[in-house]
């Protein structure tokens, strides 16, 4: 597999995205400053949101809009978080019906000043949207919560149909995004306890922040060996100047060799692109999931 070289200043052609002029997206928009809710489409500069909220989807980001942690990678806020609302749950499971949404992914700021780091928040959210509307299919993508089992339980106990966690880049790249190694390894856990709860699983990996070819293979295998159903896999981009640069921009065709080389590894659906984030075109991904195991 070779790699393209970083042109300076350049995006390759391939990671250009169209502007939103569809009237899909602005309703999306309107509909979510209406309700005073954040998705992570807008927190973390995802370049597919036009697309997305012309099909009238987002991930919602709960737990408010500030995250405890400062890895490098990451254009969402961090610092000292608010308190947490009340209503957000109520209002989250709201905007889902207006949507019209069929399958609904919910995601959250890490929350390490919350004992449980907002696992019961996380909870009342699913809890709504299932009330509210029980035919949605509902896919979580969790922080660690630090460990603690505990507050995965809770999450559990909610029901979502996928639990979502990202080990986001090898291991050897954690030092470099301001990521704690044991987090690596914390991360699997959270996946290999989510699997033995009854869960399906689903992670997603960044490349581009100067990995190798065997740094990808042995994160693949890392996540086969936790019997992680779901991938993606995406390129990292620069969201701000003040975020890790980019080191390598990898062409279409290496997403696709590292999409099949995955899929002989034993993970059930993967998604490979460019532009591919952990929740880009959830929907298709689940029913591959579903599909497979009819």
């Amino acid at each position: 597999m070779t790699v393209s070289s970083v042109q300076s200043g350049k995006k390759p052609s391939w990671l250009k995205v169209k502007l939103p002029t569809h009237d899909n997206f602005f309703y999306v928009s309107h509909l979510l400053k209406n309700k005073n809710l954040n998705t992570i489409c807008q927190s973390a500069k995802c370049p597919n949101i036009a697309e997305c909220w012309s099909h009238k989807t987002a991930t919602f980001l709960i737990l408010g809009d500030t995250c405890t942690r400062g890895c490098s990678f990451c254009a969402v806020k961090k610092g000292s978080p608010v308190p947490l609302s009340s209503q957000e749950p109520k209002k989250t499971a709201e905007a889902i019906v207006a949507m019209g949404l069929r399958y609904a992914v919910i995601t959250s700021v890490t929350r390490d000043d919350l004992p449980d780091g907002g696992a019961e928040h996380f909870a009342q959210t699913l809890e709504a949207v299932g009330k509210k509307a029980p035919e949605v299919k509902r896919e979580v993508l969790i922080p660690d919560f630090q460990g603690n089992d505990a507050a995965l339980q809770r999450v559990l106990a909610a029901n979502p149909d996928v639990v979502n966690h990202n080990i986001e880049v090898p291991e050897n790249i954690y030092p470099l995004i301001n990521r704690p190694l044991i987090n690596y390894r914390r991360s699997l856990q959270v996946l290999k306890r989510s699997k033995e709860l009854g869960a399906s699983t689903k992670s997603g990996l960044m490349i581009g922040l100067g990995e190798q070819r065997e740094d990808i293979l042995r994160t693949l295998s890392d996540l086969r060996g936790v019997s992680c159903d779901l991938l993606t896999i995406g390129q990292y981009l620069q969201p701000t100047k003040q975020n890790a640069p980019v080191q390598r921009y990898y062409t279409p065709e290496e997403f696709k060799d590292l999409q099949e080389l995955a899929l002989k590894l034993g993970f059930k659906a993967v998604v490979s692109g460019p532009l591919v984030r952990s929740s880009y075109r959830a929907h298709a991904l689940f029913e591959n999931l579903t599909t497979k195991a009819e």
